[in-house]
C-alpha cells in the first residue's frame, strides 16, 4: 500500500444535490472502499446499468457519491492476504461493484479477493472489457441453453436486443459455435454489422407478434436481452421443449403471457444473473470465453472507445438507446 498515491483520478456520480452530477475528481485512496486487493485499472466499459447508477432517479446506486463502472480489468498492485500475485492481470465485475462499492471508473480499485477473476490466457485486458459484464452475461446464456440440451443442429436460435452489448456478443458466440442465428433489433442501420458478427438473418423487432399466447413453433432456443412484450413473443414461438435465456428488462419488467407456452409446449424460461453468479462458475465461464466460447468477431464488438472525460456522454447515449455494441473506457 505504501506505493499507492494518496489520491486517484475518478469519475464520481454525486446525487447529494437536487440533480445528479458526474464529475472527474481526485478521490482519496483511503476512500476506495473495503477489500483485500488493490487493482490498477486499465480498462472498463459502458453498460446500461452504469447509466442508471449515474442518475439520481436510476434507483441503482446504493452509496453517494459513487464511482460507477460495473466491470474493470487491470493489474494487481497489492494482493493483500489473497493468493493473487502483485503484477497479476485480473478482471472484476458483478457483486456490488459500481453499485454499492466504488467501481471501474477510477485509476485504482480496492475489492474483496473473492470478487476477482484471474485474466485467462489468451485475453488482453482490453479484450476482457470488450466482453465485460455484457459478454459474460451472453456466455452464461449460451451455457445455460446448452446445459438444457440445445445443439447447433437443433434449429434456428433467436437473439433479441441484438445490437446491444449482451445481444451482439451472444450473436457472435452462437455463430462461432455453429448455430443459425436470427438477430432482432430496432436499429435498421445495424443489420449489416450484425451479419458481419455471424447473424444468418436480421429482423426488425416490430415483426415480433405479441397478439397471441401461442404462435408457430419456430425457435430451437433464444437469448432474450429485452424482457416485456418481446419476451412474451419469444415464449409464444419457441419449439416444443425449447428454452429462452432471459437477462434483460429494457423492454419492461412485466411479461404479458399466459401459462400456455409452459404447459402445452413445455418451454423453459432460464433466468440469467451475472451479479451474484458464484465465483467458481464465474471463473470457469471466463476461462471458456478465452477458449471455446470466444466470440468469432471479438475485435468487431467494440464499436467505441472513450477516456474517462467522455464517459458522461457515453452513458447518456446508452440510456437514450443510441449505443451499439460495446463501448470501452480507457482508464489509464
Amino acid at each position: 500500500m505504501s506505493d499507492l498515491p494518496s489520491s486517484v483520478r475518478a469519475l464520481l456520480a454525486d446525487a447529494s444535490g437536487p440533480e445528479s452530477r458526474l464529475e472527474l475528481r481526485s478521490l482519496p485512496t483511503a476512500d476506495l472502499g473495503d477489500g483485500d486487493v488493490v487493482v490498477a485499472v486499465s480498462w472498463s466499459s459502458v453498460n446500461y446499468k452504469d447509466g442508471l447508477a449515474s442518475r439520481k432517479d436510476g434507483k441503482v446506486a446504493r452509496i453517494d457519491p459513487l464511482v460507477p463502472g460495473i466491470d474493470l480489468a487491470g493489474t494487481v498492485v497489492d494482493p493483500g492476504s489473497s493468493a493473487l500475485a502483485t503484477g497479476q492481470r485480473v478482471l472484476v465485475h458483478g457483486y456490488d461493484l459500481g453499485v454499492a462499492h466504488h467501481g471501474g471508473y477510477a485509476e485504482y480499485a480496492r475489492v474483496p479477493a473473492d470478487w476477482v477473476v484471474p485474466l485467462p490466457d489468451g485475453l488482453s485486458e482490453r479484450q476482457a472489457m470488450t466482453l465485460g459484464t455484457a459478454g459474460f452475461t451472453a456466455a452464461l446464456s449460451v451455457v445455460a441453453l446448452e446445459e438444457h440440451g440445445l445443439t447447433p443442429g437443433a434449429g434456428p436460435v433467436l437473439v433479441t436486443g441484438a445490437s446491444g452489448g449482451v445481444g451482439s456478443v451472444a450473436v457472435s458466440v452462437l455463430a462461432g459455435r455453429g448455430y443459425e442465428v436470427t438477430a432482432v433489433t430496432g436499429k435498421a442501420e445495424a443489420a449489416d454489422w450484425l451479419r458481419s458478427l455471424g447473424a444468418a438473418d436480421v429482423v426488425d423487432r416490430s415483426a415480433l407478434d405479441v397478439s397471441r399466447p401461442l404462435q408457430r413453433e419456430t425457435w430451437a432456443g433464444a437469448v432474450d436481452c429485452v424482457g416485456g412484450e418481446t419476451l412474451a413473443a419469444v415464449l409464444a414461438s419457441l419449439r416444443y421443449g425449447a428454452a429462452v435465456a432471459a437477462s434483460g428488462n429494457t423492454g419492461g419488467v412485466a411479461v404479458p403471457t399466459t401459462v400456455f407456452p409452459f404447459i402445452l409446449r413445455g418451454v423453459n424460461l432460464l433466468g440469467i444473473d451475472s451479479v451474484r453468479c458464484p465465483i467458481e462458475r464465474r471463473r470457469a465461464v471466463w476461462a471458456r470465453l478465452a477458449a471455446d466460447l470466444r466470440p468469432a468477431s471479438l475485435e468487431d464488438l467494440a464499436t467505441d472507445e472513450v477516456p474517462l472525460e467522455e464517459v458522461p456522454g457515453a452513458l447518456a447515449r446508452i440510456l437514450d438507446g443510441g449505443a451499439r455494441g460495446r463501448t470501452l473506457v480507457r482508464v489509464s
